[in-house]
């Protein structure tokens, strides 16, 4: 019997063999860790629908931001819950608002953390849409305006990096015009640039407290079946001065992060989002799986398809698995 000159699982034989010729790698540095900043203090309020995820107040956030840069982990994205929310969203834009006091605490204690933060107006309007409402519809230019004060003041005070999330049409661009205006031309802009209207967003309202009061985001944000306007809406934000793009959600949209890495040289995030997180803690609570073999399969697959930087609820867990 003629036997194959060509045994591919040689390589397979061992632990070792595998992690020496490994394609694919993840590591801490290469994983950012979203958290909700809330008012008050010493408040750490679990989320329901994200179990170990918590609305955490200023010194609380702080802590939690220690540990994750004891980690290794690479950075965290903020998101802001308002003491109070209006039609104008002020709160996302005020000087003392709770995402521009979070960045000053953290940038007083962790000066080495690099700190992201979420620029948009869902969780500060009363209505919960991202922008002014003009006629039962978001209005795009008036929104530009808040976003581009809010990227400001975020910047003004100590963020690393501004992430527009909204899907307004020329918002990099203004922000851009903006941070350059006010003397923060270094300020990087990492863009939502193809941020799907995706169910996966579910558990994601409940904990910044976003869920729109009437009709949804299908306006403004991606339809689902589109990958080719995908790969328009990244291009332009690379046009406008995005600095960094993402792809929101990461595991159904795999062919979007991996058309995307052919295409853009920029570096090139994705968002495992909240859905995604809670599917999988679900089903191991449940028995059906196991949750860390689940958590690292699906980063390496996010990994694979092409994206440097991973937005995750994982975060810290997986720098505790790989530690």
């Amino acid at each position: 019997m003629a036997f194959p000159v060509h045994r591919m699982r040689r390589l397979r034989a061992s632990e070792g063999l595998r992690s020496l010729v490994r394609e694919t790698t993840l590591n801490p540095g290469q994983l950012i860790l979203p958290l909700f900043v809330c008012p008050g203090e010493g408040v750490r309020r679990e989320i329901g629908a994200m179990p170990g995820n918590y609305q955490l107040s200023v010194d609380e956030l702080v802590r939690e931001c220690a540990e994750a840069q004891a980690l290794g982990v690479g950075g965290v994205m903020l998101f802001g819950l308002p003491e109070t929310k209006d039609e104008m969203a002020s709160g996302a834009y005020a000087e003392d608002g709770i995402v521009q006091r979070a960045v000053r605490a953290l940038k007083r204690e962790l000066k080495r953390l690099v700190v992201i933060t979420d620029v948009c107006n869902c969780e500060y309007t009363s209505h919960g849409h991202c922008g002014k409402i003009v006629d039962g519809e978001v209005d795009n230019d008036t929104t530009l305006e808040w976003l581009a004060l809010a990227a400001v003041s975020h910047a003004r005070a100590g963020a690393d990096m501004v992430a527009p999330s909204d899907m307004m049409d020329g918002r990099v661009a203004a922000i851009r015009a903006a941070l350059d205006a006010a003397g923060f031309s270094n300020t990087p802009i990492l863009a939502y640039a193809a941020k799907f209207a995706s169910v996966f967003y579910g558990p994601f309202r409940e904990a910044a407290e976003s869920a729109p009061q009437f009709g949804d985001r299908r306006g403004y944000q991606m339809d689902p079946p589109n990958a080719r306007e995908a790969l328009r809406e990244i291009e332009l934000d690379i046009e406008e001065g995005a600095d960094m793009v993402m792809i929101k959600p990461a595991l159904p949209y795999l062919d979007i992060i991996c058309r995307a890495r052919e295409r853009f040289d920029v570096p090139l995030a994705a968002y495992q989002v909240s859905g995604e997180f809670s599917m999988i803690v679900a089903a191991a609570r449940n028995g059906w799986i196991d949750r860390d073999r689940a958590m690292i399969e699906s980063l390496v697959a996010i990994r694979r398809a092409g994206a440097q930087i991973i937005l995750t609820y994982f975060a810290k867990d997986v720098a505790r698995l790989l530690d």
